[in-house]
Protein backbone atom coordinates (compact mmCIF):
# COMPACT_ATOMS: atom_id res chain seq x y z
CA UNK A 1 0.00 0.00 0.00
CA UNK A 2 1.59 3.09 -0.64
CA UNK A 3 1.53 6.05 2.30
CA UNK A 4 -0.28 9.13 -0.39
CA UNK A 5 -3.43 6.43 -0.32
CA UNK A 6 -2.84 5.85 3.77
CA UNK A 7 -2.19 9.30 4.62
CA UNK A 8 -5.65 10.58 2.25
CA UNK A 9 -7.86 8.17 4.03
CA UNK A 10 -6.35 9.32 7.60
CA UNK A 11 -7.75 12.83 6.62
CA UNK A 12 -11.00 11.73 6.32
CA UNK A 13 -11.53 11.61 10.10
CA UNK A 14 -8.69 13.16 11.76
CA UNK A 15 -8.15 17.32 12.25
CA UNK A 16 -10.44 19.91 13.52
CA UNK A 17 -14.36 18.91 13.78
CA UNK A 18 -14.61 21.80 11.11
CA UNK A 19 -12.97 20.56 8.43
CA UNK A 20 -14.09 16.93 8.87
CA UNK A 21 -17.11 18.05 8.97
CA UNK A 22 -16.91 19.72 5.92
CA UNK A 23 -15.37 16.89 4.49
CA UNK A 24 -18.59 14.58 5.05
CA UNK A 25 -20.89 17.38 4.02
CA UNK A 26 -19.16 17.32 0.39
CA UNK A 27 -19.44 14.18 0.33
CA UNK A 28 -23.17 14.37 0.84
CA UNK A 29 -23.39 17.23 -1.62
CA UNK A 30 -22.09 14.81 -4.26
CA UNK A 31 -24.24 12.15 -3.16
CA UNK A 32 -27.20 14.32 -3.40
CA UNK A 33 -26.49 15.66 -6.95
CA UNK A 34 -25.60 12.04 -8.62
CA UNK A 35 -28.53 10.78 -6.44
CA UNK A 36 -30.88 13.40 -8.15
CA UNK A 37 -29.77 13.06 -11.81
CA UNK A 38 -29.62 9.44 -11.94
CA UNK A 39 -33.00 9.71 -10.70
CA UNK A 40 -34.37 12.04 -12.62
CA UNK A 41 -32.99 10.58 -15.85
CA UNK A 42 -34.47 7.11 -15.18
CA UNK A 43 -37.77 8.79 -14.22
CA UNK A 44 -37.26 10.52 -18.31
CA UNK A 45 -36.64 6.61 -19.42
CA UNK A 46 -39.77 5.56 -18.00
CA UNK A 47 -41.69 7.79 -19.80
CA UNK A 48 -39.94 7.94 -22.76
CA UNK A 49 -40.56 4.07 -22.25
CA UNK A 50 -44.15 4.77 -21.86
CA UNK A 51 -44.75 6.91 -25.22
CA UNK A 52 -42.89 4.98 -27.21
CA UNK A 53 -44.85 1.78 -26.59
CA UNK A 54 -47.92 3.24 -26.63
CA UNK A 55 -47.36 5.30 -30.05
CA UNK A 56 -45.57 2.24 -31.30
CA UNK A 57 -49.06 0.24 -30.44
CA UNK A 58 -50.92 2.39 -32.66
CA UNK A 59 -48.81 2.96 -35.44
CA UNK A 60 -46.45 0.16 -35.21
CA UNK A 61 -42.52 0.06 -36.54
CA UNK A 62 -42.76 0.83 -40.07
CA UNK A 63 -44.79 2.22 -42.72
CA UNK A 64 -44.79 2.45 -46.23
CA UNK A 65 -46.21 5.05 -47.85
CA UNK A 66 -47.15 5.02 -52.03
CA UNK A 67 -44.63 8.62 -53.61
CA UNK A 68 -46.80 11.61 -53.99
CA UNK A 69 -50.74 11.12 -52.84
CA UNK A 70 -50.80 8.34 -55.08
CA UNK A 71 -52.73 5.14 -53.08
CA UNK A 72 -51.41 1.86 -52.71
CA UNK A 73 -53.44 -0.91 -55.19
CA UNK A 74 -51.76 -3.92 -55.08
CA UNK A 75 -51.25 -3.71 -51.37
CA UNK A 76 -52.20 -7.66 -50.78
CA UNK A 77 -49.06 -8.67 -53.34
CA UNK A 78 -47.02 -6.15 -51.14
CA UNK A 79 -48.03 -6.99 -47.82
CA UNK A 80 -47.16 -10.45 -48.61
CA UNK A 81 -43.62 -9.57 -49.79
CA UNK A 82 -42.80 -7.33 -46.79
CA UNK A 83 -44.22 -10.41 -44.14
CA UNK A 84 -41.92 -13.14 -46.31
CA UNK A 85 -39.02 -10.23 -45.52
CA UNK A 86 -36.24 -11.29 -42.27
CA UNK A 87 -37.18 -9.68 -39.42
CA UNK A 88 -40.91 -8.06 -39.92
CA UNK A 89 -43.04 -10.30 -37.87
CA UNK A 90 -46.44 -9.30 -39.43
CA UNK A 91 -47.74 -6.35 -42.57
CA UNK A 92 -51.09 -4.80 -42.69
CA UNK A 93 -52.72 -2.26 -44.90
CA UNK A 94 -54.28 0.74 -43.53
CA UNK A 95 -56.53 3.68 -44.73
CA UNK A 96 -55.99 7.15 -43.14
CA UNK A 97 -58.22 9.51 -43.84
CA UNK A 98 -60.10 12.47 -42.13
CA UNK A 99 -63.55 13.20 -41.81
CA UNK A 100 -66.63 14.08 -39.56
CA UNK A 101 -68.73 12.12 -36.84
CA UNK A 102 -72.29 12.60 -35.11
CA UNK A 103 -74.12 10.94 -32.57
CA UNK A 104 -77.77 12.01 -31.55
CA UNK A 105 -75.67 14.21 -28.67
CA UNK A 106 -73.06 15.85 -30.52
CA UNK A 107 -70.68 16.56 -33.77
CA UNK A 108 -67.11 16.54 -34.04
CA UNK A 109 -64.13 16.20 -36.95
CA UNK A 110 -61.99 12.92 -36.20
CA UNK A 111 -59.27 10.51 -38.23
CA UNK A 112 -60.78 7.73 -39.68
CA UNK A 113 -58.77 4.59 -39.79
CA UNK A 114 -59.82 1.79 -41.90
CA UNK A 115 -58.35 -1.68 -41.12
CA UNK A 116 -58.22 -5.33 -41.75
CA UNK A 117 -58.98 -6.72 -38.11
CA UNK A 118 -56.75 -9.73 -38.01
CA UNK A 119 -54.31 -8.00 -40.27
CA UNK A 120 -54.30 -5.19 -37.58
CA UNK A 121 -53.85 -7.48 -34.31
CA UNK A 122 -50.69 -9.33 -35.87
CA UNK A 123 -49.05 -5.51 -36.27
CA UNK A 124 -50.28 -3.09 -33.64
CA UNK A 125 -52.07 -3.35 -30.28
CA UNK A 126 -55.35 -2.07 -30.19
CA UNK A 127 -57.36 -5.43 -30.27
CA UNK A 128 -55.33 -5.34 -26.62
CA UNK A 129 -56.87 -2.14 -25.81
CA UNK A 130 -60.72 -2.31 -25.56
CA UNK A 131 -62.21 -1.38 -22.26
CA UNK A 132 -65.67 -1.76 -23.78
CA UNK A 133 -67.16 -4.27 -26.48
CA UNK A 134 -65.79 -5.91 -28.62
CA UNK A 135 -62.73 -5.56 -30.78
CA UNK A 136 -65.24 -6.48 -34.09
CA UNK A 137 -66.85 -5.25 -37.39
CA UNK A 138 -69.41 -7.40 -37.20
CA UNK A 139 -73.04 -6.09 -38.77
CA UNK A 140 -75.99 -5.83 -36.41
CA UNK A 141 -79.30 -4.72 -36.72
CA UNK A 142 -79.77 -1.80 -34.88
CA UNK A 143 -83.18 -0.06 -35.20
CA UNK A 144 -84.25 -1.72 -38.53
CA UNK A 145 -81.09 -0.85 -39.50
CA UNK A 146 -78.03 -3.30 -40.73
CA UNK A 147 -75.03 -1.48 -39.70
CA UNK A 148 -71.23 -2.36 -39.45
CA UNK A 149 -69.05 -1.78 -36.14
CA UNK A 150 -66.59 1.10 -35.46
CA UNK A 151 -64.38 1.24 -32.62
CA UNK A 152 -64.20 4.42 -31.15
CA UNK A 153 -61.34 6.10 -28.22
CA UNK A 154 -62.46 6.81 -24.83
CA UNK A 155 -62.06 10.36 -24.92
CA UNK A 156 -64.14 10.35 -28.32
CA UNK A 157 -66.58 8.47 -27.03
CA UNK A 158 -66.99 10.68 -24.00
CA UNK A 159 -67.77 13.95 -26.47
CA UNK A 160 -70.14 11.93 -28.42
CA UNK A 161 -71.90 11.17 -25.20
CA UNK A 162 -72.20 7.55 -26.86
CA UNK A 163 -71.95 3.97 -25.40
CA UNK A 164 -71.78 0.73 -27.13
CA UNK A 165 -74.18 -0.62 -29.15
CA UNK A 166 -75.32 3.21 -30.10
CA UNK A 167 -75.37 4.48 -33.78
CA UNK A 168 -73.36 7.17 -35.46
CA UNK A 169 -73.23 8.57 -38.29
CA UNK A 170 -69.66 9.15 -40.51
CA UNK A 171 -69.07 12.08 -42.74
CA UNK A 172 -66.66 12.05 -44.97
CA UNK A 173 -65.50 14.34 -48.79
CA UNK A 174 -62.87 14.27 -51.13
CA UNK A 175 -61.46 17.93 -52.35
CA UNK A 176 -62.82 16.69 -55.85
CA UNK A 177 -65.95 16.64 -54.04
CA UNK A 178 -66.03 20.15 -52.68
CA UNK A 179 -64.97 21.32 -56.15
CA UNK A 180 -68.04 19.91 -57.71
CA UNK A 181 -69.89 21.17 -55.05
CA UNK A 182 -71.21 17.53 -53.68
CA UNK A 183 -72.96 16.87 -50.73
CA UNK A 184 -70.20 14.72 -48.27
CA UNK A 185 -70.87 11.23 -48.25
CA UNK A 186 -72.25 9.82 -45.14
CA UNK A 187 -72.38 6.29 -43.47
CA UNK A 188 -74.28 5.10 -40.40
CA UNK A 189 -72.55 2.85 -38.03
CA UNK A 190 -72.97 1.25 -34.36
CA UNK A 191 -70.52 1.52 -31.73
CA UNK A 192 -69.30 -1.86 -31.29
CA UNK A 193 -66.34 -1.20 -28.99
CA UNK A 194 -64.56 1.24 -27.08
CA UNK A 195 -60.17 1.66 -27.11
CA UNK A 196 -58.09 3.68 -24.75
CA UNK A 197 -54.55 3.26 -25.97
CA UNK A 198 -53.21 6.16 -22.87
CA UNK A 199 -52.57 8.71 -25.79
CA UNK A 200 -54.66 11.62 -25.64
CA UNK A 201 -54.20 12.52 -29.34
CA UNK A 202 -55.34 9.47 -30.36
CA UNK A 203 -58.03 8.92 -28.05
CA UNK A 204 -59.70 11.54 -28.63
CA UNK A 205 -59.42 11.90 -32.26
CA UNK A 206 -59.28 8.33 -33.64
CA UNK A 207 -62.25 5.78 -34.92
CA UNK A 208 -61.67 2.29 -37.04
CA UNK A 209 -63.77 1.24 -39.50
CA UNK A 210 -63.49 -2.25 -41.91
CA UNK A 211 -60.96 -1.53 -44.68
CA UNK A 212 -64.05 -2.39 -47.18
CA UNK A 213 -66.14 0.08 -45.05
CA UNK A 214 -63.25 2.70 -45.27
CA UNK A 215 -62.38 2.26 -49.39
CA UNK A 216 -66.68 2.67 -50.12
CA UNK A 217 -66.97 5.79 -47.66
CA UNK A 218 -63.93 7.50 -49.33
CA UNK A 219 -64.00 5.91 -52.64
CA UNK A 220 -60.52 4.59 -52.74
CA UNK A 221 -62.11 1.57 -54.94
CA UNK A 222 -59.39 -1.51 -53.69
CA UNK A 223 -56.90 1.13 -52.48
CA UNK A 224 -55.03 1.66 -49.15
CA UNK A 225 -53.46 4.48 -47.71
CA UNK A 226 -49.76 3.10 -47.09
CA UNK A 227 -49.10 -0.60 -45.26
CA UNK A 228 -47.73 -0.46 -42.05
CA UNK A 229 -44.78 -2.80 -40.24
CA UNK A 230 -44.32 -4.54 -36.93
CA UNK A 231 -40.34 -5.89 -36.51
CA UNK A 232 -38.68 -8.20 -33.96
CA UNK A 233 -36.83 -5.03 -32.77
CA UNK A 234 -38.16 -2.01 -32.92
CA UNK A 235 -34.05 -0.31 -32.95
CA UNK A 236 -34.11 -2.41 -36.53
CA UNK A 237 -35.93 0.29 -38.18
CA UNK A 238 -33.58 2.44 -39.23
CA UNK A 239 -31.53 -0.39 -40.39
CA UNK A 240 -34.31 -2.42 -41.97
CA UNK A 241 -36.06 0.38 -43.64
CA UNK A 242 -33.15 1.05 -46.67
CA UNK A 243 -33.36 -3.10 -47.27
CA UNK A 244 -36.76 -2.70 -47.62
CA UNK A 245 -36.72 0.17 -49.71
CA UNK A 246 -34.35 -1.77 -52.05
CA UNK A 247 -36.30 -5.22 -51.87
CA UNK A 248 -39.43 -2.95 -53.29
CA UNK A 249 -37.15 -1.25 -56.13
CA UNK A 250 -37.56 2.32 -54.06
CA UNK A 251 -41.24 2.74 -55.67
CA UNK A 252 -42.58 3.51 -52.13
CA UNK A 253 -41.66 5.69 -49.24
CA UNK A 254 -39.72 4.15 -46.63
CA UNK A 255 -40.58 5.52 -43.16
CA UNK A 256 -39.47 4.01 -39.65
CA UNK A 257 -41.20 4.83 -36.37
CA UNK A 258 -38.41 7.38 -35.25
CA UNK A 259 -39.03 9.60 -38.59
CA UNK A 260 -42.51 9.66 -38.77
CA UNK A 261 -42.73 11.14 -34.77
CA UNK A 262 -39.68 12.70 -34.63
CA UNK A 263 -41.15 15.38 -33.00
CA UNK A 264 -41.50 14.09 -30.23
CA UNK A 265 -38.54 12.06 -30.04
CA UNK A 266 -36.24 14.57 -30.57
CA UNK A 267 -37.55 16.99 -28.14
CA UNK A 268 -37.82 14.21 -25.65
CA UNK A 269 -34.11 13.84 -26.51
CA UNK A 270 -33.57 17.93 -26.24
CA UNK A 271 -35.01 17.77 -22.99
CA UNK A 272 -32.31 15.07 -21.69
CA UNK A 273 -29.68 17.30 -22.73
CA UNK A 274 -30.98 19.79 -20.46
CA UNK A 275 -31.20 17.24 -17.71
CA UNK A 276 -27.74 17.02 -17.90
CA UNK A 277 -26.74 19.91 -18.11
CA UNK A 278 -28.58 21.31 -15.17
CA UNK A 279 -26.86 17.60 -13.31
CA UNK A 280 -23.64 19.50 -14.45
CA UNK A 281 -24.08 22.65 -12.36
CA UNK A 282 -25.25 20.98 -9.24
CA UNK A 283 -22.25 18.49 -9.20
CA UNK A 284 -20.10 21.69 -9.78
CA UNK A 285 -21.33 23.81 -6.94
CA UNK A 286 -19.99 20.18 -5.31
CA UNK A 287 -16.60 20.52 -6.50
CA UNK A 288 -16.34 24.03 -5.57
CA UNK A 289 -16.76 22.52 -2.20
CA UNK A 290 -13.95 20.05 -2.70
CA UNK A 291 -11.93 22.65 -3.40
CA UNK A 292 -12.74 24.82 -0.49
CA UNK A 293 -12.28 21.81 1.94
CA UNK A 294 -9.00 20.50 0.53
CA UNK A 295 -7.85 24.18 0.63
CA UNK A 296 -9.16 24.48 4.48
CA UNK A 297 -7.32 20.40 4.47
CA UNK A 298 -4.12 22.46 3.45
CA UNK A 299 -3.80 25.17 5.62
CA UNK A 300 -4.44 22.71 8.35
CA UNK A 301 -2.05 20.20 7.73
CA UNK A 302 0.91 22.72 6.60
CA UNK A 303 2.77 21.40 9.67
CA UNK A 304 2.25 17.93 8.34
CA UNK A 305 3.08 18.53 5.32
CA UNK A 306 6.11 19.90 6.00
CA UNK A 307 7.42 16.86 8.02
CA UNK A 308 6.31 14.39 4.94
CA UNK A 309 8.78 16.62 2.81
CA UNK A 310 11.27 16.79 5.84
CA UNK A 311 11.84 12.96 5.73
CA UNK A 312 12.11 12.80 1.76
CA UNK A 313 8.39 12.90 0.42
CA UNK A 314 8.62 14.81 -3.43
CA UNK A 315 5.71 17.84 -4.18
CA UNK A 316 4.75 15.24 -6.47
CA UNK A 317 3.91 12.62 -3.58
CA UNK A 318 2.09 15.37 -2.01
CA UNK A 319 0.17 16.38 -4.33
CA UNK A 320 -1.09 13.18 -5.03
CA UNK A 321 -2.46 12.68 -0.91
CA UNK A 322 -5.08 15.48 -2.10
CA UNK A 323 -6.15 14.42 -4.94
CA UNK A 324 -6.51 10.89 -3.71
CA UNK A 325 -8.30 12.90 -1.03
CA UNK A 326 -11.00 14.64 -3.72
CA UNK A 327 -11.33 11.34 -5.40
CA UNK A 328 -12.36 9.44 -2.38
CA UNK A 329 -15.06 12.39 -1.93
CA UNK A 330 -16.02 11.72 -5.31
CA UNK A 331 -16.09 7.70 -4.63
CA UNK A 332 -18.17 8.18 -1.58
CA UNK A 333 -20.62 10.37 -3.35
CA UNK A 334 -21.32 8.44 -6.58
CA UNK A 335 -22.03 5.13 -4.50
CA UNK A 336 -23.95 6.76 -2.02
CA UNK A 337 -25.67 8.70 -5.28
CA UNK A 338 -26.59 5.23 -6.90
CA UNK A 339 -27.48 3.59 -3.92
CA UNK A 340 -30.13 6.10 -3.59
CA UNK A 341 -31.79 6.41 -6.91
CA UNK A 342 -31.74 3.03 -6.98
CA UNK A 343 -33.30 2.26 -3.83
CA UNK A 344 -35.75 5.44 -4.72
CA UNK A 345 -36.54 3.92 -7.99
CA UNK A 346 -37.36 0.27 -6.54
CA UNK A 347 -39.66 2.14 -3.95
CA UNK A 348 -41.49 4.31 -6.72
CA UNK A 349 -42.00 0.74 -8.82
CA UNK A 350 -42.78 -1.52 -6.13
CA UNK A 351 -45.41 1.02 -4.07
CA UNK A 352 -46.07 4.02 -6.74
CA UNK A 353 -45.17 6.51 -4.04
CA UNK A 354 -45.42 9.39 -6.83
CA UNK A 355 -48.66 8.86 -8.66
CA UNK A 356 -50.79 10.98 -10.81
CA UNK A 357 -54.35 11.87 -11.87
CA UNK A 358 -55.02 9.29 -14.59
CA UNK A 359 -58.06 11.52 -16.11
CA UNK A 360 -55.26 14.24 -16.72
CA UNK A 361 -52.07 12.06 -17.50
CA UNK A 362 -52.41 8.67 -19.65
CA UNK A 363 -50.40 6.77 -16.69
CA UNK A 364 -51.34 6.80 -13.55
CA UNK A 365 -47.59 7.02 -10.89
CA UNK A 366 -44.60 7.82 -12.78
CA UNK A 367 -42.92 4.92 -14.31
CA UNK A 368 -38.76 4.33 -13.45
CA UNK A 369 -36.87 2.78 -15.91
CA UNK A 370 -33.44 2.47 -14.86
CA UNK A 371 -30.73 2.36 -17.70
CA UNK A 372 -27.17 1.32 -16.08
CA UNK A 373 -25.51 3.29 -18.75
CA UNK A 374 -26.89 6.71 -17.38
CA UNK A 375 -25.74 6.01 -13.81
CA UNK A 376 -21.74 5.00 -15.47
CA UNK A 377 -21.93 8.27 -17.28
CA UNK A 378 -22.93 10.11 -14.52
CA UNK A 379 -20.59 8.79 -12.26
CA UNK A 380 -17.93 8.92 -14.43
CA UNK A 381 -18.51 12.85 -15.18
CA UNK A 382 -19.23 13.45 -11.32
CA UNK A 383 -15.88 11.63 -10.33
CA UNK A 384 -13.94 13.37 -13.54
CA UNK A 385 -15.13 16.84 -11.87
CA UNK A 386 -14.28 15.73 -8.23
CA UNK A 387 -10.64 15.04 -9.87
CA UNK A 388 -10.30 18.68 -11.41
CA UNK A 389 -11.94 20.29 -8.39
CA UNK A 390 -8.47 18.79 -6.63
CA UNK A 391 -5.96 19.80 -8.67
CA UNK A 392 -5.57 23.26 -7.29
CA UNK A 393 -5.35 22.47 -3.53
CA UNK A 394 -3.18 19.62 -4.30
CA UNK A 395 -1.14 22.05 -6.32
CA UNK A 396 -0.88 24.40 -3.78
CA UNK A 397 0.30 21.63 -0.74
CA UNK A 398 3.00 20.07 -2.98
CA UNK A 399 4.40 24.33 -3.10
CA UNK A 400 4.36 24.16 0.78
CA UNK A 401 7.79 25.78 1.61
CA UNK A 402 9.35 23.65 4.34
CA UNK A 403 11.40 26.81 5.47
CA UNK A 404 8.18 29.12 6.23
CA UNK A 405 6.72 25.68 8.01
CA UNK A 406 9.74 25.45 10.47
CA UNK A 407 9.36 29.45 11.09
CA UNK A 408 5.98 28.87 12.10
Amino acid sequence: MRFEGFIARRYFSSGRFFVSVSTWITILGVTLGVAVVCFVMSLHNGFESEIRARLLGTTAHISVFPLGDKLIYNYDHLVERLDSFDGVVAASPFIYYKGGISSPASTDGIVIRGIDLEAEARTANISEDIIAGDYSFEKKVVVDDTLSGILLGRNLADRLQTFVGQPVVLYAMSGDDIRAGSRPKIAKFYVSGIFETGMFEFDAQLAYISLADAQSLFSMDDGVTAVHLKLTDIYMANDVAPLIDQLLDYQYEIVPWNVLHKNIFSWIEFEKIILFIGFILIVLVAGFSIISTLVMTTMEKRSEIGILKTIGSTPNEIGTIFVLKGVLIGVGGVAGGWTLAGLAAWLQNTYKVISLPPDIYFISYVPIDVHPTDFLFAGGVTMLICFLASVYPALQASRTSVIDVLRQ
